[in-house]
């Protein structure tokens, strides 16, 4: 077969003859329809994904649509191994596979189930959002952050902050339904995010240490309770905290990502998610570009809000 294939990282991949993959126990073998290029296929491209282990050579992708020979369409979760979904065939393992119902966009769905899972998975199973609450999302302007204001809207927030350092994009993200956006630096965010319940937080590093003491410190009520997800850091992986703030505030720091909520946990949500992206729900701006040309779909500078998906012909 043919596939998309990392030999170095921090080089794109290059399309070439590889080694099908042999299907284990719980496996199936199926021809990629759609790939998604998510932040977190180029992270594990270039071996800077806290998952990484280094081995190379690696066919990169972590989720995708296929088909089977029976001619069942499947949104699949990728194990983490060097074989990836950027290929002409995977091997799946059905429990980490939903079956998709007929008229699925298949191209719609890879590109938006991992970056909209971040925050969907985030404040259902980790936020436990109420209808009615607030939320704040830093790094807004991220193709993930973009779907977190919709995710947020749909599933019963009350208001929605977007903050970020794009302004182009800090535009895209009222349109996409945010109440107000704000850069990072603009000292009236901790004014308007002081009584926030949930931030969903994609940057960590510097805006997470200075943003978390001045929102802790401006809140009305600092018993009220303000959870505080940590999903990505684009920013920087730490940051200095400084312990009385943790006792001066009822905050509660979780993260959500691999290995915070359970495998089973996780399909149990993709079902729903997936009719909502197919119906329309979100707004998702998609560029498909075919496998064989990864290259220059790697390289390419993508749209403002665009999501590439990586298509084979069915």
């Amino acid at each position: 077969m043919h596939a998309a294939v990392v030999t170095a990282f921090g080089t794109p991949p290059r399309w070439q003859e590889f080694p099908a993959p042999i299907p284990g126990d719980d496996e199936i073998l199926v021809d990629v329809v759609a790939a998604g290029l998510h932040q977190r296929v180029r992270s594990d491209a270039d071996g800077t994904h806290y998952t990484s282990d280094g081995v190379l050579p690696m066919i990169p992708g972590i989720d995708g649509v296929g088909r089977t020979a029976a001619g069942e369409l499947l949104y699949f979760v990728a194990h983490d191994t060097p074989l990836g979904t950027m290929a002409e065939r995977a091997a799946v393992d059905r429990r980490r596979a939903i079956a998709l119902p007929a008229g699925t966009d298949p191209v719609a769905v890879a590109a938006a189930m991992n970056p909209a899972m971040s925050s969907w998975i985030a404040l259902r199973r980790r936020a436990n959002l109420r209808p009615g609450a607030s939320v704040l999302v830093l790094g807004a302007t991220g193709g993930s952050g973009q779907l977190a204001v919709q995710v947020a809207r749909h599933l019963g927030a009350s208001r929605v902050i977007g903050a970020g350092r794009d302004p182009e994009r800090l535009a895209l993200v009222r349109e996409l339904g945010a109440d107000a956006v704000f850069d990072l630096t603009d000292p009236a965010l901790v004014e308007a995010a002081a009584d926030v319940d949930v931030v969903l937080d994609y940057l960590w590093g510097k805006p997470a240490e200075q943003l978390l003491p001045a929102l802790l410190t401006a809140r009305p009520d600092r018993a009220e309770p303000l959870t505080w997800v940590e999903i990505g850091s684009v920013a920087g992986p730490e940051i200095t905290l400084p312990s009385f703030l943790l006792r001066a505030a009822a905050v509660s720091i979780v993260g959500s990502g691999q290995g915070s909520v359970r495998t089973r946990d996780i399909l149990a949500e993709l079902p729903e998610l997936a009719r909502l992206i197919t119906d329309g729900t979100f707004r998702i701006d998609v560029l498909g570009v075919p496998m064989p040309r990864v290259t220059e779909a790697w390289t390419a500078p993508a749209a403002p809000g665009q999501r590439i998906v990586l298509t084979l012909g069915e």
